[in-house]
């Protein structure tokens, strides 16, 4: 066996280990008496467009042209109309022939990073970032470079950043609204970023691509902007899944755009494609390809989202718990009471809370809750927090 292969086979990443212990102690004592916290899986049902689509087409399209295999990169008219609707919405120029579509955002990012990379870079993130960042820059054959963030907003910390570069770097990958912590990016710090790329591309005689990765673009409340990043910085890749917008996390479909005006934009998107042919990721789902294609700039009833953030976030301020305040995504993060969060997230289990530990985030002393679910939990949820706040206080 291939050693690593083995090392991330047998070892499921944090999220899915409290994920698979609570549906084990939810048989043993009750889902009621279970508050699981752990995974990023929408509660939202899919918008009434999503089914009214899917019966359409399984009634209306020939069958054997709807289950078929789609062109490599994907079926042509889903490219155009995303192109058209990114084009529409955002201002920017795009190309339906920049587009790949893909089995959800974790194929985007390790096709996009398999193209980005050879042996020996290095790709620059920042914490709090999603788990699953090292294995899919890793696999690509370069190393993370993981950054601390400003403590108290959680955006990108450029008195660190601006050492950080080399001649190694082939790219800064981030993601706002953020997966752990629902901070999202402002534009400034976007605009502050975009500089900063350009300067150190310059410096060290290497295009340094920036990569975002979106599943949670449209998860935005209170009239929150998240900047489109090939308006600020042109040798950008976004990485979006629809997962999280239309509550599809598990038909995995997505897409890859290329900035047609990035350096080599044209030898990247063929890299793109030899990733994707290299990974076994050659043509994503066709009957989510032709639903998505029909549902551009629907999403789910993210109102269920915010109604959560504020009734968890300002009952556990009332309790003595600290975080920054979320704009985006369904998560907080929150810091331990104590240094060590998985001592934390071990005695916070007494009382039926799970929750995940922020270290695999790179982040340690804090904590990750995914609010993703049904408001009654939370609410039941409730004293369970104030309980375990209590004992610490003591």
């Amino acid at each position: 066996m291939n050693r690593k292969m083995y090392g991330l086979g047998s070892k499921r990443s944090v999220i899915r280990e409290i994920f698979e212990y609570g549906k084990k102690r939810a048989a043993e004592v009750g889902a009621d008496k279970v508050f699981d916290f752990s995974l990023g899986n929408p509660s939202v049902k899919p918008p009434q467009i999503v089914e009214d689509t899917l019966i359409e087409l399984l009634k209306g399209e020939d069958a054997t042209a709807l289950h078929g295999y789609t062109s490599a990169q994907g079926d042509l008219a889903t490219r155009r109309a995303i192109a058209e609707y990114i084009a529409r919405t955002q201002g920017v120029r795009t190309d339906p022939d920049f587009i790949y579509m893909t089995c959800g955002a974790a194929a985007s990012l390790t096709i996009t990073l398999s193209a980005l990379c050879n042996a020996g870079d290095e790709v620059i993130t920042f914490a709090p970032f999603f788990t699953e960042y090292r294995v899919f820059t890793e696999t690509a054959g370069a190393k993370l470079v993981e950054l601390p963030s400003h403590p108290d907003t959680f955006q990108i910390d450029f008195s660190v950043l601006e050492g950080a570069f080399s001649e190694k770097t082939a790219a800064v990958l981030i993601n706002s609204p953020n997966n752990p912590s629902g901070v999202v990016y402002s534009e400034q710090t976007i605009r502050t970023l975009a500089g900063l790329l350009e300067e150190k591309s310059k410096e060290f005689g290497r295009t340094i691509y920036l990569v975002t990765d979106e599943p949670y673009r449209e998860l935005v409340y209170g009239g929150v902007k998240v900047p489109y990043l090939t308006a600020y910085y042109k040798h950008t890749v976004v990485c979006y899944s629809y997962s999280k917008s239309l509550s599809l996390p598990g038909e995995r479909i997505g897409y890859i755009f290329v900035n047609p005006d990035a350096k080599d934009a044209k030898e990247l998107y063929l890299a793109v494609c030899g990733a994707g042919r290299a990974l076994g990721y050659v043509c994503a789902p066709s009957l989510f390809q032709k639903l998505v294609a029909r549902c551009q700039g629907v999403t789910s009833d993210v109102s269920v989202y915010e109604g959560n953030r504020d009734l968890l976030a300002g009952a556990l301020r009332e309790y003595g718990y600290s975080c920054v305040r979320p704009d985006g995504a369904f998560y907080l993060f929150v810091k331990s009471p104590e240094p060590d969060a998985n001592a934390f997230c071990e005695r916070a289990k007494k009382y039926g809370l799970l929750l995940v530990p922020g270290d695999d985030f790179g982040c340690a002393g804090y904590v990750r809750i995914a609010y993703c679910v049904s408001p009654d939990m939370i609410r039941r949820s409730l004293p369970a927090f104030k309980a375990l706040a209590e004992e610490y206080a003591k």
